[in-house]
C-alpha cells in the first residue's frame, strides 16, 4: 500500500503545482476544493464536505499552502484508498489540471494522448523525491524499451554523448523535458509516428497496466494458435509466426507463476533492482568519497607533517649556522679585543710618562707663577688704594653737587612765590595799582637779582658736573686697573677670587643730571620740597 501512495502522490503532485497562487503565494482555497473532490471521486473515496470545510477555515494560520494541504491529503484521500479505482482515469485527472501549463507549445512527433503515456511513464520511473525528475540510468532504459518495441537498433554512442552532455548541466530530467525529448524524435529518427505511437503504448501496457503482452486482432488464415482455460471461460489465441506463439506462451507462464507466488510484475520487480542498484552504486560511491576524503585528509596532514619537519630541519640548520657565525664573530671579537687591550695599555703607558714629564713642567711654570702672583698682589693693593681715594674724590663732588641742587630748589620755589604774589597784586583794585607797581617794580628788580644768583648756582652746577666727570672717568679708570689685575690673577690661580669694592647705594638721576643721591636723601629732599610748596600756596 506504500508504494501505492507513493505513486498516487507524484501524479497529485503535478496537479498541485500547476494550481494557481493568490497575491499572498498561497493556491486558494477554493481550488483545493475543487482538487480534493475531483481525487475523491476518481479514487473512489467517500467525499466529506464538513471536514474539508473545517480543514479549510479562514484564519492566519490556515493550511491553504504546500505543507498545509498535506495532512489533509493522507488523513481524508490517501489513508481511504482502497485500491479499486481505475488507474488511467485517475493519471488523466492529473494530467488535465498540470498539461494545458506546463506542455511545451512546440509541435512534437507524438500525440497528446502518447505524450499523457509518456508523461505517466515518468511518474512510474521517476525518483522518489521532490521535484521529480527521471535520473539517465531510468532514461536509458526508457528509450531501449521503445527502441525494442519499434524493432529499431539500440545507439548507444548516441545516448553516451546525451548522458555526457545532460550530466554536466543537471541530475536528470522533468516529466516535461522527458516529453520533449521523446517528441523531437532524437533517438527515433526514421520511424513514422503510428510505430513511435505504438511502442509508446505497449511499454506504456507493460510499465503501467502490467500487461506483459496483449493478443493480436484476429485475421483469417492465421495459424500459430493456442488455447488458455480458465475456470469459467477458454481463450483460444493466433499467433502470427511459432516465434510469437512461443513469446505468448512464455509470458502467460510466467505471469501465471509471478501470480501464484505472489511476486510483482517483472517489470516493477526490475524497476526495484535497478533502484536499489542505483543506491548501492550511490552508497559506494560516497563512502569511496568518504574514504577519498579521509585518505587526502591524511595526505595532508602528512603533508604537513612532512612540510613541518623540513621547516624544523632547515630552521635547525639556520641555527646551527647562526651559532657557528657567532662562534666565528665571537673569536674575531676576542682577538680584536685582545689586540685592543695591548695597544691600548701601550697608549696609557706611553701618556702616563707624557703626563709625568707634563707635570714635572707645570710644576716649575707653577713655581714661577707663584713669583709672578706674589708681584701682582702688591700691584693690586695699590690699585685698590688709588680706587678707594677715588671714590672718597667722587662722595666729595657728590655731596657738594646735592648742596648746589637744594639751594637751587630753594630759589625756585620762592621764585615761585614771588610770582604767586604778582598774580594776586595784579588783581587789586585800581587805588593799589600805583603801589603795586613800585612794589612790583622793587619784587622785579629783587627777581632780577634772585635771577643773576640762580644763573650763578648754573655755573657753579655745571662746574661741580665737569669735576664730577673728571672723578668718574678716574674712577672707571682706577676699576679698570682693579679689573685688568682681577683677570690677570685669575688667569694665573683659578681658586683665587678677590672681593671688589662696590657702590653702597644705587645710583639715581634726577631731572638735573646725574648725581649720587641715596633713597633716604631723595626722600628727605621730597619732603622738604613739598613742605616749601605748601607754605608759600
Amino acid at each position: 500500500m506504500v508504494g501505492l501512495k507513493e505513486e498516487l502522490l507524484k501524479s497529485i503532485w503535478h496537479a498541485f503545482t500547476a494550481l494557481d497562487l493568490d497575491r499572498s503565494g498561497k493556491v486558494s482555497k477554493s481550488q483545493l476544493k475543487v482538487l480534493s473532490h475531483n481525487l475523491c471521486t476518481v479514487l473512489n473515496v467517500p467525499h466529506d464536505p464538513v471536514a474539508l470545510e473545517e480543514h479549510f477555515r479562514d484564519d492566519d494560520e490556515g493550511p491553504v499552502s504546500n505543507q498545509g494541504y498535506m495532512p489533509y491529503l493522507n488523513k481524508f484521500i490517501l489513508e481511504k484508498v482502497q485500491g479499486n479505482f481505475d488507474k488511467v482515469e485517475f493519471n488523466r485527472m492529473c494530467w488535465t489540471l498540470c498539461a494545458k501549463k506546463n506542455l511545451s507549445k512546440s509541435p512534437l512527433l507524438i500525440s497528446d494522448e502518447d505524450a499523457f503515456k509518456v508523461w505517466v511513464i515518468f511518474n512510474f520511473l521517476s525518483e522518489d523525491k521532490y521535484p521529480l525528475i527521471i535520473v539517465p540510468e531510468e532514461i536509458e532504459y526508457l528509450l531501449k524499451k521503445l527502441t525494442e518495441a519499434m524493432g529499431a537498433g539500440w545507439q548507444q554512442e548516441q545516448f553516451d554523448h546525451y548522458k555526457i552532455a545532460l550530466n554536466t548541466s543537471r541530475e536528470g530530467l522533468s516529466a516535461w523535458e522527458l516529453i520533449d525529448l521523446i517528441g523531437s524524435g532524437q533517438f527515433s529518427k526514421g520511424m513514422d509516428r503510428q510505430t513511435v505511437s505504438m511502442a509508446i503504448n505497449e511499454v506504456f501496457n507493460e510499465l503501467i497496466l502490467d500487461v506483459l503482452k496483449q493478443a493480436l486482432p484476429d485475421k483469417d488464415g492465421k495459424k500459430c494458435l493456442f488455447l488458455i482455460k480458465c475456470l469459467d471461460k477458454s481463450f483460444e489465441i493466433s499467433a502470427s509466426d511459432k516465434k510469437k506463439k512461443q513469446e505468448w506462451i512464455q509470458a502467460i507462464q510466467t505471469t501465471v507463476n509471478l501470480l501464484r507466488v505472489g511476486s510483482p510484475p517483472p517489470h516493477k520487480d526490475a524497476r526495484q533492482k535497478r533502484k536499489e542498484l542505483r543506491q548501492k552504486l550511490l552508497a559506494e560511491q560516497e563512502e569511496l568519497e568518504r574514504q577519498m576524503k579521509e585518505l587526502q585528509t591524511a595526505n595532508e596532514n602528512k603533508q604537513k607533517e612532512l612540510e613541518t619537519v623540513r621547516k624544523q630541519l632547515e630552521a635547525a640548520a639556520a641555527r646551527a649556522a647562526e651559532e657557528e657565525k657567532k662562534r666565528l664573530q665571537t673569536q674575531v671579537e676576542l682577538q680584536d679585543r685582545f689586540s685592543l687591550e695591548l695597544e691600548r695599555e701601550k697608549m696609557v703607558r706611553q701618556k702616563m710618562e707624557e703626563q709625568v714629564a707634563q707635570k714635572s713642567s707645570e710644576l716649575e711654570q707653577y713655581l714661577q707663577r707663584v713669583c709672578e702672583l706674589e708681584e701682582m698682589y702688591k700691584q693690586l693693593q695699590e690699585a685698590l688704594e688709588d680706587e678707594k681715594q677715588a671714590r672718597q674724590d667722587e662722595e666729595t663732588v657728590r655731596k657738594l653737587q646735592a648742596r648746589l641742587l637744594e639751594e637751587e630748589s630753594a630759589k625756585r620755589a620762592e621764585l615761585e612765590k614771588w610770582h604767586l604774589q604778582q598774580q594776586q597784586t595784579i588783581q587789586m583794585t585800581e587805588a593799589e595799582k600805583q603801589e603795586l607797581e613800585n612794589q612790583r617794580m622793587i619784587k622785579e628788580q629783587a627777581l632780577q637779582v634772585a635771577m643773576q644768583q640762580l644763573e650763578q648756582l648754573e655755573l657753579e652746577r655745571k662746574e661741580a658736573l665737569e669735576q664730577y666727570e673728571e672723578v668718574k672717568k678716574k674712577l672707571e679708570t682706577a676699576a679698570n686697573n682693579t679689573k685688568s689685575w682681577k683677570d690677570k690673577v685669575a688667569h694665573h690661580e683659578g681658586l683665587i677670587r678677590l672681593i671688589e669694592p662696590g657702590s653702597k647705594n644705587p645710583h639715581l638721576i634726577t631731572n638735573w643730571g646725574p648725581a649720587a643721591f641715596t633713597a633716604a636723601e631723595l626722600e628727605q629732599r621730597q619732603k622738604s620740597w613739598k613742605g616749601k610748596k605748601a607754605t608759600s600756596e
